[in-house]
């Protein structure tokens, strides 16, 4: 089964330019044929074609269903890598395994101080469509570490950090029905200064394994143990 987007139903029941082009000219969708949607909110759309227009597909809607909610909320910041690409996998990946939000760090050792959220959004819409999701993760701009982590609120306020010392694994932080929000450094990991500014604003220090990850790695591993308490 094949995902169209609109973000914007269910009041606007035609498909945009990009989504009506794969529709029509691609799939050969015609005029009576069935299609289902998603809102990006977490609802299905069955719906019936009415125009098979390549340039604005309409459709008429027969069905609505609810996605599956998750009892907590899941909340990664991440500082953004060098090279795009890793971040673009990570978002990806982050998505098909289930992230409610995703957050991006400036942080002392950071490497990119800049970050356009187009093409990351784009990763984001496909990878929801790919693994059959109705529901977009929020993708914030990047903030200074500083200005992030003293306005969060949540249950469990976990920072990843290459500590080989450290016991305590985030796994055995995780629990049912908490939100949660975890902090993944850049290459160079967050400075001792980040690491007491955020002790001070609650966090806990966790520990990911014995293995030094890179960011994205460590990020997709964060997103899975979270992943694990449904």
């Amino acid at each position: 089964m094949i995902l169209f987007y609109q973000p914007l139903l269910p009041e606007v029941q035609y498909l945009d330019l990009e989504e009506s082009k794969h529709c029509i000219k691609v799939l050969r969708q015609q005029q009576g044929d069935i299609i289902e949607l998603i809102d990006g909110k977490g609802n299905f759309y069955k719906s019936r074609i009415t125009e098979a227009h390549h340039k604005k597909c309409q459709f008429e809607i027969l069905e609505i269903r609810k996605e599956k909610k998750m009892p907590f909320h899941r909340h990664i910041a991440i500082s953004p890598t060098k090279n795009l690409d890793r971040m673009e996998w990570f978002v990806e990946k982050a998505v098909e395994f289930g992230v409610d939000a995703i957050s991006f760090l400036n942080c002392d050792h950071s490497e990119r101080k800049v970050l356009k959220l187009e093409r990351l959004e784009k990763k984001a819409i496909s990878a929801m469509k790919q693994s059959m999701k109705a529901s977009l993760p929020h993708l914030n701009s990047l903030l200074s570490f500083n200005e992030f982590v003293t306005q969060q609120e949540a249950a469990l306020k976990c920072l990843a950090y290459v500590d080989f010392e450290n016991p305590v694994h985030l796994k055995d932080k995780l629990s049912l029905q908490q939100n949660t929000l975890i902090l993944i450094g850049p290459e160079g990991d967050f400075s001792e200064r980040e690491v007491e500014k955020a002790k001070a604003s609650g966090f806990e220090i966790v520990s990911l394994g014995e293995s030094r990850l890179r960011t994205e790695t460590a990020g997709i591993a964060a997103v899975h143990l979270m992943n694990l308490y449904q």
